[in-house]
């Protein structure tokens, strides 16, 4: 095996998540795939979020952290966490997952440039690493897929 650099293992990381060969299971753009605009915006789970919302979560942490990269102090707070759905339309769906693909691309594009040397460095106003950070997006486009991957089951 080729020598890796940490910055490219977890970029790596992100991209076996999001539609690579994920050691887990199905990528997320691949539990996504066959799902529809209806599919997405039903609520199987009483009090649970529908596939949309959490696709939408997803983008927001994925527009997020390329800003905490940089330095920049970037909070996520009610609906910027939580961006409403308010178009349930097919081509609202399928624009959805183009700017989730967009958004991904652009985050691994930003953890790619960030300096090595910098990933023990504290994150902007966070009480944990840059390392940390990223690690962290790992894990939360892998728990949310989870997530989704249960709830399409439900609605089919």
């Amino acid at each position: 095996m080729l020598y890796m650099s940490e910055i490219e293992r977890i970029a790596d990381q992100l991209e076996r998540g999001f539609e690579g060969d994920a050691w887990h299971g199905d990528p997320l753009m691949k539990i996504l795939d066959s799902v529809t605009a209806q599919q997405a915006a039903a609520r199987p789970v009483k009090g649970a979020h529908s596939i949309w919302e959490i696709v939408h979560h997803i983008l927001a942490w994925k527009a997020a952290i390329p800003v905490r990269l940089r330095g920049e102090v970037k909070e996520l707070l009610g609906q910027g966490d939580w961006p409403p759905v308010t178009d349930t339309t097919d081509p609202a769906w399928r624009n959805c997952l183009s700017e989730l693909r967009e958004k991904h691309a652009e985050l691994v594009k930003a953890v790619k440039k960030f300096p090595e040397n910098k990933l023990e460095e504290m994150a902007p106003n966070r009480d944990h690493s840059y390392y940390v950070m990223l690690q962290g997006m790992v894990q939360h486009d892998l728990y949310h897929a989870g997530q989704i991957a249960i709830l399409k089951k439900a609605v089919q």
